[in-house]
């Protein structure tokens, strides 16, 4: 498995960018990828499942990994 970083926790639809991309506002397409479980960022024994997405244009794909861990509070993992 690949290792990932987090990059933020927020509610569902606020202005999260990852690379420059407002990701709410990209159509997410699900990588094929089997999801993955990692640490909630601010509570590291809590472990959630996370699917993996890309966003943009194929020349320049964004890859992120995303879940929900309470009720419309979403965190996002990049690739390391």
């Amino acid at each position: 498995m690949s290792e990932w970083r987090d990059v933020h926790v927020g509610f569902e639809g606020d202005g999260v960018k990852i690379s420059g991309i407002a990701v709410w506002q990209q159509n997410w397409r699900r990588t094929g990828e089997e999801a993955i479980q990692l640490p909630h960022p601010s509570y590291q024994h809590q472990r959630h499942r996370f699917d993996i997405y890309e966003v943009g244009p194929t020349d320049s794909l964004i890859r992120f990994a995303a879940g929900e861990l309470s009720n419309g509070v979403w965190g996002f993992y990049i690739p390391a």
